[in-house]
């Protein structure tokens, strides 16, 4: 069992560099011309086997002016718990309760959002190169993926906390951009944000 499990770890980081930022985003906008998009309408157009393009979508949208809407951060931030920790597991697919897949957002919305947060998509795959590849082997890789499970797991208790889903987000984003682009630059840079959401939640509380 322990062999199966690696080998389908070993093909879903196979399979990242297939994927960057803006085809997830090309992929995601071609669905949005539909009244309402589900989040099993997005594992339809990225695939089952896709970790990365659905542990990055829901951080990019928190990223964006959607955070905004109540609860949205934290259904966001329950998706990225589940996929991150699939990831770990070493599924060869993922696997969503139905009542998460049949959640929607208005179409108008996510292209809204999508089309905000797209300028930073083409910057990152622009910036990102292979680098420090000794994060990125097993069984240093299984913290990345866990580090984006704790980071999401804060977000619910700090939904009233302005700017916090966001920064939280962007270090999920950061991380997984680091994984999926192999550049151990960007997953150091996931401390950034996180770091600021913490400030922000410490002025607050104090």
């Amino acid at each position: 069992m322990a062999d199966v499990s690696s080998q389908h770890a070993a093909e879903a980081e196979a399979s990242f560099g297939d994927w960057s930022m803006t085809r997830i985003l090309d992929c995601a906008m071609d669905v949005s011309d539909r009244e309402d998009v589900c989040v099993g309408d997005m594992i339809a157009a990225f695939g089952p086997a896709s970790f990365l393009p659905l542990l990055l979508m829901p951080a990019m949208l928190l990223v964006s002016p959607l955070s905004g809407i109540p609860l949205f951060s934290s259904f966001c931030a329950v998706l990225i718990i589940l996929v991150a920790t699939q990831m770990v597991a070493g599924r060869s697919c993922v696997w969503l309760p139905d009542w998460v897949k049949r959640r929607s957002l208005s179409g108008q919305q996510l292209r809204k959002g999508l089309i905000r947060v797209r300028p930073l998509a083409v910057w990152f795959d622009r910036n990102a190169h292979r680098r420090m590849g000794v994060l990125f082997r097993r069984p240093i890789w299984y913290v990345l993926p866990l580090s984006c499970v704790g980071l999401a797991a804060m977000i619910p208790f700090l939904e009233l906390v302005p700017f916090s889903s966001s920064l939280l987000g962007l270090a999920v984003v950061f991380i997984s951009l680091g994984m999926l682009t192999r550049d151990g630059l960007w997953v150091l840079a996931g401390m950034v944000p996180f770091i600021g959401a913490l400030t922000i939640v410490s002025k607050v509380l104090t």
